[in-house]
């Protein structure tokens, strides 16, 4: 089957690989018909080390069922799925709680060791667990909308959900990729009376500006703390989502909470240590997030895509084969895309 592999920062080829085959009894084999590039996939990208054998990529995907080990239950063959960007077998204490990404027999795909999405097909492990049957009558029009359940929408909402957005509250994101804008449609949806995006792609905050957005910050640092205080009274937001992961987005998300308020943190961190520890300290502001369990939002977020409430599928703004998806990354690493589309 063809596959996309990245070897190191920059490198990325669709190569030929060995067929996806069940291999434990709780596994379920998919036809992929949608997947797409993340904004977590562009951090290898840009500082890959070289790496033998490379790695397989993706995370996100809707597929068709084509086989099931014996011991699989809740999907059959010839069902169609959103598959969450983590496996879990939806068993154990932490996904009893509504936390998948903790899962101990659980993982993520786009590994060595369970292949990737951006692919013609995948195996999925814990398939019980993992994948969430759509219903048969779920219209064609609305994939784009029902992919990205598989993690850019329930990552916005678990942020909004971390940081406790509820009707009347003054929000801000950080960051106008596709995750942030969706933390837009979440703070909407959960009513929040002020939402406050801070970015500085217009065509990205005008999109934002569509879901429900009030206000927009394009200044960065000091400047952009100033800003959202001045545009919330003085104190700043009750709740701030961080969608980016960069020591100067944390500090940001930080500094732009009110005392008192949260912040949910779902841009994956790429440094160590935290920003902030002293503002958040004095501040007493509570600080969380993670790996989102998205498989654990989709009985909420789908009903609003099958009836219109939402259109989280406008962030993708390119479409591309297989052959197309070392092209989509670049595009996306220069900004020329939001978020790519793939149909192996």
């Amino acid at each position: 089957m063809r596959a996309t592999v990245m070897h190191s920062a920059g490198d990325v080829r669709i190569e030929d690989l060995a067929d996806a085959k069940l291999v434990d009894s709780t596994d379920a084999l998919i036809h992929v018909t949608r997947a797409c590039i993340c904004g977590s996939d562009l951090w290898p990208y840009k500082n890959m080390e070289p790496t033998d054998g490379g790695r397989p990529m993706g995370h996100e995907a809707i597929g068709v069922v084509e086989e099931i080990g014996a011991e699989v239950n809740t999907v059959k063959c010839g069902d169609l799925v959103v598959m969450p960007f983590a496996f879990s077998d939806g068993t154990c204490l932490f996904c009893e709680d509504g936390l998948q990404t903790e899962c101990i027999h659980g993982g993520f795909f786009g590994s060595s060791e369970v292949g990737g999405a951006q692919a013609e097909a995948l195996r999925i492990p814990q398939a019980d667990g993992t994948l969430y049957a759509l219903p048969a009558e779920a219209d064609e029009a609305l994939m784009p909308a029902l992919l990205t359940l598989s993690d850019v929408l329930g990552t916005g909402h678990h942020a909004a959900v971390v940081a406790g957005v509820e009707p009347g509250k003054k929000v801000a994101v950080v960051g106008d990729g596709a995750v942030g804008l969706c933390g837009v449609i979440a703070a909407k949806r959960l009513g929040a009376e002020q939402i406050v995006i801070l970015g500085r792609h217009p065509e990205r905050t005008d999109l934002a500006r569509e879901f429900g957005a009030t206000d927009v910050v394009s200044e960065r640092g000091e400047e952009a703390v100033e800003r959202v205080r001045e545009l919330t009274d003085g104190f700043g937001a009750d709740s701030v989502l961080e969608c980016v992961g960069l020591d100067q987005s944390t500090r940001t998300a930080i500094e732009i909470a009110r005392p008192g308020g949260a912040v949910g943190r779902v841009g994956v961190p790429q440094g160590e240590p935290m920003p902030g520890g002293q503002t958040s300290f004095y501040g007493n502001v509570t600080i969380g997030g993670g790996p989102a369990p998205v498989r654990a939002y989709i009985d909420e977020l789908l009903p609003d895509i099958l009836d219109g409430t939402i259109e989280p599928g406008r962030v993708f703004d390119r479409t591309v084969d297989l052959d197309g998806v070392p092209d989509g990354y670049r595009a996306m690493d220069e900004r020329e895309a939001l978020k790519v589309m793939v149909q192996p």
